[in-house]
């Protein structure tokens, strides 16, 4: 099948639509140049719930194999469970999941050994290039090694719960009624694991694997698909509810009235508790739209908190280069340094869990202390000029007392008591709006201000 890849390489992953964009002939051929980039003798990989993943997993593998890489197959299992066979077995990994996308589509998130991402400029280029040669016109392609990888089959799962329950104590959490919306994802294979030992009642919702989604999108940041989660814990009276994406690897969290606990105020509450583990001292990478009590309470807490780009790349890439204990992002990824720097919503989770468990008090009053300033949120609006909008934007802003700005990503404008960051996405013409201030009042005004200018 020769691919027009350019619609199905992203920046961080492989991801489209099948069988139209990719199908198991192109897996097997991706196999093989992850071998040929990584130049590995052995790979680990595991795939999620939808229809098409065993077969693109087992496709890869053919391809891994056959160019002399052993391969461990750990099944259906969610990303950061992947990242785990990656870290424990230090191997190059390959997960295959669409994370939250629907139905129709799949893809393919890799790694070197450690749980290292691979992203365009860390190898992901190249394995592009080799299957475009391959499977442009079928020269060129891969000679098999003269001695095949063996394929074989290997359980992860509870050395993973293991691993996780070993960097966080549960043993001082009070018990608690927790309600887990699984969103028929990877959550409803890998809590009923990781929870077993816990004092919680587990209520769950949507356990059922099933890569069609009949319930609702797993993609707990849109609103619409947590009002299930949130009914529920009110109608059980329960302490927390946690749900978690396609892939699991991401949980947002809602507390006992049954609202949206943000992804920043869940970063803050975590830095903290990474921080007192490591007695006090500590990197900690933030984004540049995760809220200001982020950085605030990283330095309360006597840590140095470090401004990033969006994106989990460059999150990984600054805990590397710094050493810091722990990162987090607006979108609800949670990442670690002692899960391999990569991201992990279960860890998150069990943070919560035994911070919430760990007094008396309900988690709204325990988060509102993390949960200082009044955010929009994240703003799509479609336009036609990226570059022109966001020019009259910059325009408007140019000059204005106590006003500072910045290119990181997008344009960021700061004043003494908001801010905001506009950004063009990378693959639709969108422009992304977050604002923040210090009451309602102000974020509301300084966000239609800029809504208006953008939608002029």
């Amino acid at each position: 099948m020769a691919a027009d890849l350019s619609q199905i390489v992203k920046a961080y992953d492989v991801r489209g639509v099948v069988p139209d964009q990719w199908d198991e002939s192109l897996a097997e051929l991706f196999g093989a140049a992850f071998v040929r980039v990584t130049d590995a003798d052995a790979v680990v990989i595991g795939h999620d719930m939808r229809p098409s993943s065993p077969g693109l997993a087992d496709a890869f593998a053919r391809g891994a194999a056959a160019l002399g890489a052993d391969v461990t197959m750990i099944g259906l299992c969610s990303t950061d469970q992947l990242y785990f066979a990656s870290g424990q077995l230090d191997l190059p990994g390959a997960m295959f999941t669409a994370s939250h996308n629907p139905a129709r589509y799949n893809g393919i998130k890799m790694c070197r050994a450690g749980a290292a991402p691979v992203g365009q400029d860390t190898g992901l280029a190249e394995i592009r290039a080799l299957v475009e040669k391959w499977s442009g016109t079928g020269e060129g392609a891969p000679s098999p090694a003269a001695v095949p990888g063996t394929v074989s089959e290997r359980d992860t799962l509870t050395d993973y719960a293991a691993h996780l329950l070993g960097l966080v104590d549960p043993s001082s959490i009070r018990p608690l009624k927790v309600v887990v919306d699984a969103g028929n994802g990877m959550g409803g294979h890998t809590v009923p694991t990781v929870f077993a030992g816990l004092p919680v009642e587990l209520v769950p919702m949507y356990f059922e694997l099933d890569g069609t989604f009949p319930n609702h999108e797993a993609n707990p940041l849109d609103p619409k698909n947590i009002v299930d989660l949130r009914a529920r814990v009110l109608a059980e009276q329960a302490d927390i509810g946690l749900a978690f994406d396609g892939d699991a690897d991401r949980c947002f969290v809602v507390d006992e009235r049954g609202l949206g606990v943000s992804p920043s105020a869940i970063t803050a509450l975590v830095a903290a508790r990474e921080l007192a583990r490591n007695g006090g001292k500590g990197t900690v990478i933030h984004n540049l739209i995760t809220s200001w009590s982020v950085p605030e309470v990283v330095r309360e807490h006597g840590g140095t908190p470090v401004r990033t780009r969006v994106g989990h790349s460059f999150i990984k890439e600054e805990m590397a280069r710094t050493g810091a204990i722990f990162g987090g992002e607006h979108s609800a990824h949670y990442y670690f340094r002692d899960f391999w720097n990569a991201d992990t919503g279960m860890l998150a989770a069990l943070h919560v869990l035994a911070a919430l468990g760990g007094q008396e008090g309900p988690l709204s009053e325990l988060v509102a202390e993390y949960d200082r300033y009044s955010g929009s949120g994240e703003i799509n609006s479609t336009v036609d000029d990226q570059a022109g909008r966001m020019a009259a934007v910059r325009a408007d802003h140019a000059g204005r007392d106590g006003v500072t700005t910045d290119e990181l990503d997008g344009l960021t404008v700061t004043a003494a008591d908001w801010w905001f960051n506009l950004r063009p996405s990378n693959t639709e013409p969108l422009l992304r709006l977050n604002v923040e201030a210090r009451d309602e009042e102000t974020m509301e005004a300084v966000r239609d201000e800029v809504l208006a200018r953008i939608r002029a």
